[in-house]
């Protein structure tokens, strides 16, 4: 099977990421290809899944923190984790600032002949800077431009009921 993931960022609205990944892929090597494809440093990070309002439960560590550390994420694969379509996951990248990506299962599939996985399937505007959170401020939110625009409409306010 392979795992088909929406990445979003609540950072830059723009963000978005589809990703086909075989469901015996680790989360450490999930880790090291969003690490790759994002163009980010290595860095210290950790999955967690999440439920549907995208609180955090289980936490998926790159080291072993010892007991009530979290878990190995070299132990756990996604097939593991990941059960039905819309289960979650948060990937924590910057500890310091808690910030993080936010991926949901879109599809489970066949892998496709001829295909090589994992992959990127679908690529929206840049990644969040990974170390300067401020960064993306000037990208802002489609829903903000929109309402900016919307704004700036000046109708007739006169209604006359007949």
């Amino acid at each position: 099977m392979v795992f088909k993931f929406r990445m979003l960022s609540d950072e830059n609205d723009h963000f978005v990421r589809d990703m086909e990944l075989p469901y015996d892929m680790t989360l450490r090597a999930f880790h090291e290809f969003l690490v790759h494809s994002l163009g980010y440093d290595d860095c210290m990070a950790s999955f967690f899944t999440a439920d549907e309002e995208w609180k955090r439960l289980q936490e998926y560590t790159l080291l072993d923190m010892g007991e009530g550390g979290g878990i190995p994420m070299e132990q756990v694969t996604l097939g593991q984790l990941i059960h039905r379509n819309r289960d979650r996951l948060i990937y924590l990248f910057d500890m310091l600032n808690d910030r993080a990506l936010y991926l949901e299962l879109i599809e489970a599939k066949r892998p496709e002949a001829g295909m090589e996985y994992p992959r990127i399937a679908f690529e929206h505007a840049p990644a969040p800077n990974q170390y300067d959170p401020d960064a993306n401020e000037d990208e802002g939110s489609i829903f903000e431009q929109m309402m900016d625009d919307f704004g700036d409409f000046e109708g007739d306010d006169n209604y006359e009921d007949e």
